[in-house]
């Protein structure tokens, strides 16, 4: 069995809005920070959404807010690194609450941790991920496949990563996503050639994110958003 500062809780949210979560977020934050609580991992999906990191502009926004508007999507300037991403139903999301000194993690080895994470979920379905030093996340022949953007709070990492499993592409058509110009946005689905399920993403997601953060898991299901 783990000692107590290997262990960790595991919260599926569903599909949740994007300001709520971030509220958890911060809410976590403040309770990690005073002992109250522990590590946490959030699990998510969010309706359509786009958000800004610190680096994000919107020259890198190839439409207007009007349009935006129009098809009911918020545009959310937020701290995380990174530039402008999509988030969608059918994209795995996953915020980790984790203070780093405790983990025994730098920034720098926990952006390779994450990004590990999505190259082996990715590997469990038959896709290949990598990573290139042209953006974090990674990617599959040229393409991108999946995100990360963190922001750290009195030394706590919050945000995440954002894995394309199964949602539709067409609004990363109106971005350059990350800032990248000619950038191809891909899923875990379209490199398959075949319709992968969230449920099939996340049946291994407990098990390998033990083996990545090396921690001792427990399912979490009352989380308050207050």
């Amino acid at each position: 069995m783990a000692s107590e500062n290997k262990a960790a809780a595991l919260v599926d949210l569903g599909l949740t809005g994007y300001a709520a979560a971030y509220d958890l977020q911060l809410g976590l934050v403040e309770k990690r920070r005073s002992g109250a609580a522990g590590d946490t991992f959030l699990v998510t999906e969010h309706p359509a959404t786009f958000t800004l990191g610190r680096r994000g502009g919107r020259e890198n926004l190839m439409v207007t807010e009007e349009f935006l508007r129009e098809r009911g999507i918020p545009l959310v300037h937020i701290e995380r690194g990174g530039d402008i991403t999509f988030h969608g139903p059918g994209q795995l999301v996953i915020y980790p609450i984790l203070q780093l000194r405790e983990a025994g993690l730098s920034v720098t080895e926990y952006v390779s941790r994450l990004e590990e994470l999505m190259i082996r979920l990715a590997a469990k379905q038959g896709v290949t991920a990598v990573r290139d030093p042209r953006n974090h996340g990674v990617w599959v022949g040229g393409k991108k496949l999946g995100s990360v953007g963190i922001a750290i709070r009195h030394g706590i990492a919050f945000h995440g990563l954002a894995l394309n499993v199964c949602l539709d592409l067409t609004p990363f058509s109106w971005v350059n996503p990350c800032g990248l110009t000619g950038v191809r946005m891909t899923t875990v689905s379209r490199e398959c050639g075949r319709d992968v399920s969230m449920a099939e993403i996340k049946r291994e997601l407990a098990s390998i994110l033990s083996e990545v953060f090396d921690r001792d898991f427990t399912h979490q299901d009352d989380i308050c958003f207050a």
